[in-house]
């Protein structure tokens, strides 16, 4: 058995070498036992897919899902195929928990995407359009129009659209343009009225332009155009002389990962900007085309782009369903989810109506729990931040910033701190996926005003969200401390389910400054009290918590494992939950995205249940809770259970003390996990099935309405007294 003093102190301070995973188990598991991590992302964005399907979701926020599904789609090709084809190209290793080659697994990433990008196209043509249709919002084509509204459009072609264009000739005197990646285009096949020459060139559809142009209103109903229908009905204009033969559109995806050697790099910005300046380069990974396509012009981009026929996707229909984003957005706010105005924490509320809360009374007097988008992060981290700027008892505020934006409020507090002659840290993970150039600009902008910025430590994105205030209070330093699930960022604050904890505990403060010393300087911290800190021992400390919880059930004590993320891939975790499975323990899993665990192996995992939720709220909070033989302990923080989060990032979980918090956390776990709750089922084979309506076919409980009930009654609890 574990010692007890080591688990009461959070395991952070055990030396982690005394405990071995071959020592720890003697149980053996069959090799077959995990599901390919790449068919279970696909799984999971075939999930989203099902939203947009279900006709009893309101009908714009079904096209949001579509143009979500599509934008989804797009970042799995440019990150993760690239990434096989990558390793594949230049021999290096696979990483496949599935015992498959890795051409194997590209031919079956290649059958899927091909059979739900199909099912997505009809999922557009079939059943969204038709009930945006039944509602008054028409997408048409070129052949539905009447003779004056194609001159009208005519008129806005000529002025709005027609100076913006750029066709590119093929011939022997023009190469074959560079195709941009995701950029919407035109293959035209053109013959010169004068030689009888046929030509080729390529038109590119501005991203600059609405996407849809509006034909006309008539009260309530309005109607559409695809910009690209406008453009290709009007060639003329741009070939004058000229026959056209031919049009298409077709859409190129390329690989747009980003890979630094950080170890033979001097300068980490700047090696990143030439990195991002070539993944406008990267090679093409998927071609996608109209089912109408000829032969001739397939050849000819096929053979140009230099790209295979598996990885060509004929659709019909509209290609670039991420267009749908400008539907969803139409103000009818009858189709759209009801709306949702997030609630101030209970604690967080102003004593007196209309007045300002004071935060740092409000976190002296305990630890306060929040949830996003439920609660506000406006009126709790923003609110924090903002009063830490202007306090002049604060002195130093030190914070960890992975996505965020320029104009955040946030990036203006830390500004505002730092010209009031705060020492202010700003650790900026310039490496963040897709927002790699943003973050370069603001941190920048954070230098000039004279924040200390730093971008991590050489080999690993600083993931963890962390935020650190030092005030002084009757001549003693007092530290207020914010470790969250989510990202400091006010936009996405309001879609992005997450949780985050303030708190003024020492041993989180000490934490904190230990762990902020490391990831500015050269400091070698190895033990934490309340945090568990990844690459070193983040996953180690949670092998000993499952470990004691198998250790309970062996011994015939009640048991039970609850894990939510967003992944679950890790390998050695995954095998600690079969092996704690073994031994009785009931093991919950809530995973918003991918998941390698295989439920129901028989004497493995048949007390092992895995659920998934996908709603108007991205999922995005992680949440780890033991029984620990009826004192439960909880952890919330940033991290998946995946090999880079574990062994390439630096991130952070920390144990919630307060047993109302952990109480809050397990209730909400077990609603998620509840039969009567609606969520998708992972069952052995790998396959999800949606389960959403009860015996008597009436909808099951949605988790996040519910949640949004509680939250609004206990503010009106609070109201009350």
């Amino acid at each position: 058995m574990l010692e007890q003093d080591v688990l009461d102190a959070g395991l952070g301070d055990a030396d982690d070498d005394d405990f071995d995973l071959d020592e720890a188990y003697d149980s053996q598991l069959p090799d077959n036992r995990y599901l390919d991590r790449e068919l279970s992302w696909l799984a999971f964005n075939q999930r989203v897919l099902e939203l947009a399907e279900d006709p009893a979701l309101p009908v714009l926020e079904r096209a949001n899902f579509l143009a979500i599904f599509a934008s989804n789609l797009d970042e799995f090709f440019m990150v993760r195929v690239a990434g096989l084809k990558r390793r594949i190209v230049t021999g290096l290793a696979v990483p496949t928990n599935v015992g498959r080659s890795p051409h194997d697994v590209l031919a079956d990433i290649s059958a899927d995407a091909h059979e739900l990008q199909l099912r997505h196209a009809d999922a557009w043509t079939s059943l969204v359009a038709p009930a945006l249709s039944a509602v008054g919002i028409d997408v048409v084509g070129w052949d539905d129009l009447s003779k004056s509204e194609r001159e009208a459009l005519y008129d806005y072609f000529q002025a709005q659209v027609f100076p913006v264009l750029m066709p590119l000739a093929v011939d022997p005197a023009h190469p074959f343009p560079y195709i941009s990646g995701l950029s919407l285009n035109l293959a035209i096949r053109i013959r010169n009225a004068r030689t009888g020459r046929q030509e080729f060139a390529r038109l590119k559809v501005p991203s600059m332009l609405p996407r849809f142009v509006e034909i006309g209103r008539d009260g309530e109903r309005v109607r559409y155009l695809p910009l690209e229908d406008l453009i290709s009905h009007n060639l003329e204009d741009l070939f004058p002389g000229m026959e056209i033969l031919d049009h298409h559109a077709f859409r190129l995806t390329r690989n747009e990962d980003v890979e630094i050697e950080e170890d033979e790099t001097e300068n980490l910005i700047q090696a990143l900007e030439a990195e991002l300046l070539r993944r406008r380069f990267g090679p093409p990974i998927r071609l996608e085309v109209g089912v109408d396509m000829d032969r001739l012009t397939l050849d000819l981009l096929i053979s140009e782009l230099d790209i295979t026929e598996q990885e060509v996707y004929r659709l019909p229909g509209m290609l670039d369903l991420r267009g749908l984003f400008d539907l969803s957005r139409i103000d009818r706010p009858e189709l759209h989810y009801a709306p949702h105005v997030p609630t101030t924490a209970v604690a967080f509320q102003p004593a007196e109506q209309n007045g300002r809360a004071d935060l740092f009374a409000a976190i002296r007097a305990g630890d306060v729990l929040v949830h996003h988008p439920y609660e506000s992060f406006a009126t709790s981290v923003q609110a924090f931040l903002e009063q830490a700027a202007k306090d002049p008892h604060v002195l130093a505020i030190k914070q960890t910033l992975y996505r965020t934006s320029g104009d955040s409020p946030i990036v203006k507090a830390l500004i505002d701190a730092a010209e009031a002659g705060k020492q202010v840290l700003a650790l900026v993970e310039v490496k963040a996926r897709f927002d790699e150039a943003a973050n370069i600009v603001w941190a920048r902008k954070l230098e000039k005003a004279g924040v200390h910025v730093v971008y991590g430590l050489v080999g690993l994105k600083t993931h963890c969200k962390l935020l650190h205030v030092i005030r002084e209070e009757d001549g003693m330093l007092r530290s207020y401390s914010h470790i969250g699930t989510g990202n400091y960022n006010p936009k996405t604050s309001r879609l992005y389910e997450d949780f985050g904890l303030f708190t003024t505990d020492e041993q989180v403060g000490r934490d904190l400054t230990r762990l902020f010393n490391e990831l500015s300087g050269y400091a070698i911290e190895k033990k934490f009290k309340r945090l568990l800190v990844a690459p070193l021992h983040l996953r180690k400390g949670l092998l000993r918590q499952i470990d004691r919880e198998r250790h309970h059930a062996l011994d015939g004590k009640p048991a039970h494992v609850r894990i939510k993320v967003n992944s679950m891939v890790d390998e050695q975790i995954i095998d600690a939950l079969y092996r704690a499975s073994q031994a009785g323990v009931k093991v919950d899993v809530w995973v918003r995205g991918i998941c390698s665990i295989k439920p129901g192996i028989e004497g493995v995992s048949e007390n092992i249940t895995v659920r998934s939720i996908l709603g108007r709220y991205l999922e995005h909070s992680r949440i780890f809770a033991f029984d620990n033989d009826g004192d439960p302990q909880a952890f919330i923080g940033s991290a998946d259970m995946m090999h880079r989060n574990l062994d390439r990032r630096v991130e952070a979980l920390v144990r919630v003390t307060e047993r109302a918090h952990v109480k809050e956390l397990i209730d909400l776990f077990d609603l998620a996990m509840s039969d009567s709750t609606s969520s998708w089922h992972l069952g052995d084979e790998g396959v999800w099935t949606r389960h959403h309506l009860g015996e008597n076919g009436k909808a099951l409980i949605d988790l996040q309405d519910k949640t949004m009930a509680s939250v609004q009654r206990r503010r009106r609890v609070r109201a009350v007294r």
